[in-house]
């Protein structure tokens, strides 16, 4: 078999859409906050059903901004405590600790989201809100971990960094939460080259996370050019610069419009992958529990071998991942305790998923991993 180069991912992008709509940027003369965020805001907002969306330069800074604007409008401490997952990419946990406030990991099950019984041994009184990372798009058990959070007066936050377009009974995920926190990085499902979102539930908390977003200044330049330049604000905060801009916003305007059909593309290839590795070796494949519904960002399979096939997969031109390394394997986390996640971290393989991919592709990756258990 003739070796090809089949990477773990590859963005795509409608280049053509996406250079015009730059391109009015430009014109315009306006490639910052506003304009073409708005324009995307309006239109995600629509997209997942949620009224207030505010448009931003990455999702780590957007769970970061949250949960600064909940510790100002809730009172929460330092040192209060935010339930999370140690199987995630460490910027989620990096945000909690941004915050002044305390990363507490609940285990997983094999899904490798964070279960209900789990989440409820580790609410203690300082316990302020729940982090349920839905990793790949697979929303696990996060109804039973909503009706938890309601019971016990938690503040649920969704990060979404994989599940733009996921959805459960017909619901964008999003619905679940109380707040959610989306990722349009590169090689995500809408891709820019970076920025995210956040959701918010009130007008009162859109205008405060706009506010913050923007160093702390009560109206952007944007909404001060409407109607001629009014140049006087007030500066009613420390804030951050975690806007998003015109640019990426005009990218996503475009990506969004292919969303749909890309997830659906994506589940394609993993009931491919699902079907022809059956049996195979020691591999499991991991199931979403919204499954026809699932983003399917990754591509998951638990195995024993997993260091020597990843070895073998790059000889052989398959590009993998593991996603993801226990957090508890860094310093700052190292106190917890997630026996089950730090198992599976040992074990899991995220294997090519992009839009690129041919059906030969997934043929390819799979008559080379028939190929190393057969060697």
């Amino acid at each position: 078999m003739t070796q090809k180069n089949v990477q773990l991912f590859v963005p795509s992008f409608d280049v053509d859409a996406c250079l015009a709509e730059i391109r009015i940027c430009l014109e315009k003369g306006w490639t910052g906050i506003g304009f073409k965020t708005v324009e995307f805001e309006q239109k995600f907002s629509d997209f997942i059903s949620q009224p207030y969306c505010h448009f931003l330069n990455s999702n780590t800074n957007g769970i970061h901004l949250l949960l600064e604007l909940l510790k100002k409008t809730r009172n929460w401490r330092d040192g209060d405590e935010v339930i999370s997952t140690a199987m995630t990419f460490v910027s989620t946990n990096h945000s909690i600790l941004h915050a002044g406030l305390e990363p507490v990991f609940a285990d997983v099950d094999e899904s490798l989201c964070v279960t209900a019984a789990e989440v409820e041994k580790k609410i203690t009184a300082r316990t302020r809100a729940v982090i349920f990372v839905a990793i790949g798009g697979n929303v696990g058990e996060m109804i039973k971990i909503a009706a938890l959070c309601k019971v016990r007066g938690i503040s649920l936050i969704l990060d979404a960094a994989h599940s733009a377009g996921s959805r459960l009974n017909g619901k964008d995920l999003s619905a679940y939460a109380d707040y959610s926190v989306f990722s349009f990085q590169a090689v995500k499902n809408l891709p820019t080259a970076d920025s995210g979102l956040i959701t918010v539930q009130t007008e009162a908390e859109n205008q405060l996370v706009r506010q913050l977003s923007w160093c702390g200044i009560n109206k952007d330049t944007y909404s001060r050019s409407q109607d001629g330049y009014k140049w006087l604000y007030s500066v009613d905060d420390v804030g951050y610069k975690y806007n998003g801009n015109s640019i990426m916003a005009a990218i996503a305007i475009v990506q969004l419009q292919s969303l749909d059909a890309g997830n659906a593309r994506r589940r394609e290839l993993a009931a491919m992958y699902a079907d022809k590795l059956a049996g195979v070796g020691s591999l499991r494949f991991i199931a979403h529990a919204n499954g026809e519904e699932s983003s399917r960002h990754l591509i998951q399979f638990i195995l024993e071998e997993r260091n020597e096939l990843i070895e073998y997969l790059d000889k052989n031109g398959v590009g993998t991942g593991v996603h993801y390394r226990s957090n508890t394997s860094y310093p700052m986390y190292a106190k917890n305790q997630t026996p089950n996640a730090d198992r599976l971290s040992d074990k899991i393989i995220s294997l090519p998923c992009h839009l690129k991919m041919e059906d030969g592709d997934v043929d390819y990756v799979v008559e080379r991993i028939k190929s190393f258990y057969q060697h």
